[in-house]
C-alpha cells in the first residue's frame, strides 16, 4: 500500500488499550469503506517480564507492524485512534489529542475506573512514541450525546446528579454509529430517513433509538451495567436490590459490585455466559440454561417495544455483535409474535449464516429486520482521518 496519489497519507492505527490487553488494527482510508492491512492483539500485559506495562505492550505492536513493512514511522501513517470508553459530557465527538485533553480524560476517571486508566496509557505511550503524529480519541459516549435530558436525567435530586455527573451517558457508542448507518444503506435510504432499534448483542449488550442518525435513547446508563441481561451482568435491576444484599445479607459495596458486574447475568443465571453453550444445554433440556435463554430474551422484547414507542415509527431493527450476529435463536425469539408492530422474521433467511449486512424479515414485513456486522475499528479510523485529514 502507498500514500494517496495526491500524496496525503491515508493508513490510520486504531488502538484498544485494556487494563490487561492492547488490540489493534491498520487501516488504509484511501477509499471510503477502508482497507483492512494488519490487526492483532498483545494479551497478558503485567504477568510476567515479556509484556511487563503498556509501554511494552504499544512497543510490541510497532515492532509487529515493522515486521510487516508497516512500522510507526511510516510516512503513510496519517493518525492513531484511540478508542476512549467515557467522554462524560465534555467529549461530544472525535477529539484531537493535546496535554489538556490528557488531563479532561484523566479527570472522568471516577466515571470509568476499570476502562479509561488503561485508554489514558495507551494514549501516552503512543504519543511518546511518535509525539510528531496526530492521535484521536473516539469517545464510546458520544454517540449517545444527542439523547434528550428527559432520557438522560435520573429521576433523583438534581444538585446531587449534577456535583457527581450522574445521567444516562451509554456506551457501545461507535457500534451503534457505524451499525446504523449500515442499516441504512442496506435499506438503500438516507440515514436522515430511517428509524432504527439497534441491538449490540455481545458479552457486553445494549440497546438503542436511533432516529434519522441521531441517537434519542440508549439502553446503558451512568456505567455499562444498566439495561440489557449481558453475558456477566445483571442489566436493569431494582436500586434496592443493592441495599439489601448490604442490609441483611452483609454484602460489602465492592462484593455486590463483583457480584452485579461479573457473576451476575447469564453466568449468574445458569453458570455459563456463551450463547451457544447455553443453546447446546438447551436442546438436552437442561432448565438452568432454557430459564437464562428466556429472561435474556423477555429483556430484549421490552427494550424493543419501549423504543418502537420512543421512536413512533420503526423502519428497521438491526442485531450486531457476537451474539446478535451468531445466535439465530435469540433473533427469532426475540421477534417472535410481534406482527401487530409489523415485525415478522423469514425463518429460512434467519437461519442462514454469513459475515455481510442481510435482511432476514418475511416479505411484505413492515419493519426490516437485519443481521449487520459491527466494525468500531474502522468506525473509530473513519471518525480519525475524517478528523484529521478532511
Amino acid at each position: 500500500m502507498t500514500a494517496h496519489t495526491d500524496g496525503r497519507a491515508t493508513h490510520v492505527l486504531v488502538l484498544n488499550s485494556g487494563s490487561s490487553s492492547v488490540k489493534y488494527q491498520l487501516l488504509d482510508m484511501a477509499e471510503a469503506a477502508g482497507t483492512r492491512l494488519a490487526s492483532g492483539i498483545v494479551e497478558r500485559i503485567g504477568e510476567g517480564p515479556e509484556v511487563p506495562d503498556h509501554s511494552a505492550a504499544i512497543k510490541r505492536v510497532a515492532d509487529e507492524l515493522a515486521a510487516q513493512g508497516l512500522g510507526l514511522d511510516s510516512p503513510e501513517l496519517a493518525a492513531v485512534g484511540h478508542r476512549v470508553v467515557h467522554g462524560g459530557t465534555r467529549f461530544t465527538e472525535p477529539t484531537l489529542i493535546t496535554d489538556e485533553v490528557v488531563e479532561a480524560i484523566e479527570r472522568l476517571v471516577p466515571l470509568a475506573p476499570l476502562h479509561n486508566p488503561a485508554n489514558i496509557t495507551g494514549i501516552k505511550v503512543a504519543r511518546e512514541l511518535r509525539p510528531d503524529l496526530p492521535q484521536v480519541a473516539v469517545f464510546d459516549t458520544a454517540f449517545h450525546s444527542t439523547i434528550p435530558e428527559a432520557a438522560a436525567r435520573y429521576a433523583i435530586d438534581t444538585a446531587t446528579a449534577d456535583e457527581h455527573g450522574v445521567r444516562r451517558y451509554g456506551f457501545h457508542g461507535t457500534s451503534h454509529a457505524y451499525v446504523s448507518r449500515a442499516t441504512a444503506k442496506l435499506l438503500g435510504r438516507d440515514l436522515s430517513e430511517v428509524n432504527t432499534i439497534v441491538l449490540h448483542l455481545g458479552n457486553g449488550a445494549s440497546a438503542s433509538a436511533v432516529g434519522g442518525g441521531v441517537c434519542v435513547d440508549t439502553s446503558m446508563g451512568l456505567t455499562p451495567l444498566e439495561g440489557l441481561v449481558m453475558g456477566t451482568r445483571s442489566g436493569d435491576i431494582d436500586p434496592a436490590v443493592i441495599f439489601h444484599l448490604s442490609r441483611v445479607g452483609g454484602m460489602s459495596t465492592d462484593d455486590i459490585d463483583t457480584l452485579l458486574n461479573k457473576r451476575s447475568g447469564l453466568l449468574g443465571l445458569c453458570g455459563d455466559n456463551d450463547m451457544r453453550e447455553i443453546g447446546r444445554r438447551m436442546s438436552e433440556g437442561d432448565e438452568r440454561a432454557r430459564l437464562a435463554f428466556d429472561v435474556y430474551v423477555h429483556r430484549l422484547r421490552k427494550y424493543v417495544g419501549a423504543y418502537t414507542a420512543v421512536l413512533g415509527r420503526v423502519d428497521a431493527i438491526a442485531f450486531t455483535a457476537g451474539v446478535g450476529e451468531n445466535s439465530a435463536a435469540v433473533r427469532e425469539a426475540a421477534m417472535r409474535g410481534m406482527e401487530g408492530l409489523g415485525i415478522e422474521v423469514d425463518a429460512v433467511r434467519n437461519a442462514v449464516r454469513g459475515s455481510s449486512a442481510r435482511l432476514i424479515s418475511a416479505e411484505g414485513s413492515r419493519v426490516a429486520v437485519a443481521v449487520v456486522p459491527t466494525d468500531e475499528e474502522l468506525e473509530i479510523a473513519t471518525e480519525a482521518y475524517t478528523l484529521v485529514c478532511a
